[in-house]
């Protein structure tokens, strides 16, 4: 941790500077760091969001795999001329068949239900692949807002430092008579208010690594981050020009409407049933074959409802398509927009915090020296904490722009396209 108190004031500007730049440890030792970040990414299928999602491709796989199954056949067994009258009486002169019926998918039937079923499952697929790279980007996110609010607590309990230093510093000239009681009333109750605060972001960092550890499916609690990816700047060749997931989705989505048209227009042509057995005649003992062939006359029922509403559902897949065709691009330019404005903002955060750190030291020396007044120096310090809150606040920007980047693409955050 970079503290300051007992430290020599010059060296506050540099540790200020430092302090953005490199990953804060705890106030007490850490009892459990985090895994890096790639190494939670590695295990990103154990977590249920990708566990779900594999689920659903195999299941979508499977309905897939049924869809090529022929149908059932179907066994019968009839008895005729039985306890009836006279010498039929009983089943002493039945006439026993036996016949095995098979339903013949003709006029492409078969075919379209089969294609439809890929269909389905290639979108499926799809669907699943988004799943996950959204399970990474959370997943990057509760990482990026545990490392913020570490950060943020380190930033608090600097900013209690700097204002107990500077309450103490009052209290002495207040003893001097060289400043008003009031004066170390106010710088008191700054210290106060930083103590509080404190409590709060210490608070804070405990919730966002509970949430860290729930996502990451972490056995034990985490109360520190090792590898920083606040710091991270996104790869400049992530960028590519391949079609987005959302919007193959959607491409996906649209053929499997197609193909549900031909299965219901196949579904209004005649069902056809092939039949062949053996017939054994109980007086003569001869024996002969059966061959039939039944045919259902489509006359009532042509499926048309089935087809108006398949027809229906092709509009607004095509619409679904059209609309994320289009929010995907603006969606895009967005991002990309906000990524590189980002990382301007974090730099010129950087640059900011150096800055108000040396003018911090400069006039913390002159207010020593009784040539500054506790008004500039509270505004100093003001500017400076602000600044330091800049700086996590770029990052986390950074951060958010660069998932929303890559849940476009199709891919992890701050991992180039595969």
């Amino acid at each position: 941790m970079h503290k300051l108190l007992g430290r020599p004031l010059a060296a506050v500007g540099l540790a200020v500077a430092v302090l953005v730049c490199t990953t804060p440890s705890m106030a007490s030792p850490p009892n459990q760091t985090a895994p890096s970040y790639e190494s939670l990414i590695a295990r990103l299928e154990q977590t249920p969001s990708a566990m779900e999602a594999e689920a659903l491709s195999d299941a979508a796989n499977a309905r897939a795999q049924q869809a090529r199954a022929l149908p059932n056949p179907t066994i019968g067994l009839e008895a005729e001329n039985v306890y009836g009258t006279g010498p039929y009486t009983g089943l002493g002169n039945a006439d026993t068949t036996v016949s095995i019926s098979q339903p013949l998918e003709l006029f492409g039937q078969r075919g379209a239900r089969i294609n439809a079923a890929r269909a389905e499952a290639n979108a499926v697929g799809l669907r699943s692949e988004q799943m996950l790279w959204q399970a990474a980007g959370r997943l990057a996110l509760v990482y990026a807002e545990a490392e913020a609010a570490a950060r943020r607590y380190e930033l608090a309990a600097e900013t209690l430092s700097l204002a107990e230093q500077d309450a103490r510093a009052v209290g002495l000239l207040v003893k001097e008579g060289r400043e008003a009681t009031l004066r170390g009333v106010q710088a008191d109750s700054e210290a106060e208010a930083a103590r509080a605060t404190l409590g709060q972001m210490q608070a804070m960092r405990d919730a966002a690594f509970a949430r860290l550890a729930a996502v990451a499916m972490l056995d034990e609690p985490v109360q520190a981050i090792g590898d920083s990816l606040l710091d991270r700047t996104p790869p400049a060749n992530a960028l590519h020009t391949d079609v987005p997931l959302a919007v193959r989705i959607a491409q996906a989505e649209y053929e499997t409407a197609n193909r549900r048209i031909t299965v219901e227009q196949r579904r209004a042509r005649p069902a056809v049933n092939a039949t062949i057995g053996a017939r054994r005649f109980r007086e003569t003992g001869d024996e002969a074959l059966i061959i039939g062939l039944n045919v259902s006359l489509p006359l009532f029922d042509r499926n048309r409802g089935g087809i108006s509403a398949a027809y229906a559902d092709q509009r607004a897949a095509e619409a679904r398509l059209v609309a994320q065709q289009q929010e995907v691009k603006a969606a895009r330019l967005a991002a990309e927009a906000t990524l590189s404005a980002s990382n301007m903002r974090a730099q010129a955060a950087d640059s900011r915090v150096a800055a108000a750190g040396e003018a911090y030291r400069l006039a913390r020396i002159g207010f020593d020296a009784g040539r500054i007044s506790l008004l500039e120096l509270r505004s100093t310090r003001a500017a400076l904490n602000a600044s330091r809150a800049a700086a996590v606040d770029a990052r986390i920007a950074r951060v958010l722009a660069e998932i929303d980047l890559a849940g476009l693409e199709g891919r992890v955050p701050f991992r180039e396209a595969q």
